[in-house]
């Protein structure tokens, strides 16, 4: 039997506010879209149907808004409880040298971990100083498009900057002129969070080349999340158990799938789907030059996708020792 460790009654009243942004934003990425749709639902079922009519007609109006740049809220992104939500961990974003606001990039963040938190606080959030490290560079976070058709819920993806991870979004974003804009796609996907387990340095990365062909537009930048494995535990699941295959059938059906975590409570330590409070130091790499080339050729974007996995692993070994990784651990690609 698990023995319960309560949280004591006399933490300090911020820590019980990061501890609500967390759970809030916790249960918005596990049910946000499910209890959107079913207010939707009960606005239909309560007769109120010029209003469900009326969003359903701009649904239809805005249905590729997330594929054009999404509609971003500065107010929303500069909410105080996102910087409850970064303190929590607390979540660091660390700059090694500066982007060119002329230019568009593209960010591969790795890894996915459980929830991916270090992404959203970060690329989502004004409360980890991005604007201040890369002045006049707008960031996107992209995600699997199947989120935007949510009613409600899209409209709260968007406006913290999260759009869809399609290629015609990828494509509208960095082919803005004038520049300064930065995609960021979590490059190993639902596939590598059922790797996401403390210690774990497995990516998936080795079969990923879709996003190399789209960078033929932009600047490739590295970027990894130390810490970010660290806040959950996950049930063993180890290819060809029985737990791996239904989480792959469900990956491969729906294109993601949540893994079986645990981690602790809001008033114990014990056991609860909260994360744990370890510090995510977000690594952001030196830009990987590309020509641009809309049709490049398997053989160029095989070159670039090797050049981008060599640029990770020297960032990841750079900046290893610094944040309790030792000497013999090294990046795992699949």
């Amino acid at each position: 039997m698990v023995k319960i460790e309560f949280a004591p009654l006399n933490i300090p009243l911020n820590r019980r506010f990061q501890t609500a942004a967390v759970l809030q934003w916790v249960f918005c990425f596990l049910f946000g879209a499910q209890c959107c749709f079913c207010v939707y639902v009960v606005i239909v079922l309560n007769g109120y149907w010029h209003v469900a009519a009326l969003y359903a007609l701009w649904l239809y109006l805005d249905w590729d808004t997330p594929q054009a740049g999404g509609r971003r809220s500065d107010w929303v992104r500069h909410w105080t409880v996102w910087k409850h939500f970064g303190d929590y961990f607390p979540i660091h974003l660390i700059k090694t040298c500066d982007l060119d606001p002329e230019r568009n990039y593209l960010m591969g963040f790795h890894p996915h971990g459980i929830l991916v938190a270090g992404a959203f606080g970060n690329f989502c959030t004004e409360y980890t100083g991005f604007r201040e490290l890369y002045p006049g560079m707008t960031p996107y976070l992209h995600t699997l498009g199947i989120w935007f058709s949510f009613p409600f819920f899209r409209e709260y993806l968007m406006s913290s900057g999260v759009v869809s991870c399609s290629k015609k979004s990828l494509t509208h974003v960095l082919s803005q002129k004038g520049g300064g804009n930065v995609s960021i796609i979590v490059i190993g996907g639902a596939a590598e969070s059922l790797e996401a387990r403390p210690g774990s340095l497995v990516l998936e990365a080795l079969n990923r080349k879709g996003f190399v062909k789209i960078a033929l537009r932009a600047h490739l930048v590295p970027v990894f999340s130390f810490g970010e494995n660290d806040l959950f535990y996950q049930l063993k699941n180890p290819k060809g158990s029985l737990v791996r295959t239904i989480q792959e059938c469900m990956r491969k059906t729906l294109g993601f799938s949540l893994p079986l975590f645990h981690a602790r409570g809001v008033f114990q330590y014990s056991l609860g789907f909260m994360p744990f409070r370890q510090p995510i130091y977000t690594i952001v790499g030196e830009p990987i030059v590309v020509e641009r080339n809309v049709s490049p050729s398997s053989d160029e974007v095989d070159r670039l996708h090797g050049c981008y996995l060599g640029a990770l692993a020297k960032l990841f070994e750079q900046h290893k020792a610094e944040y309790g990784i030792l000497e013999n651990q090294h990046l795992i690609f699949t």
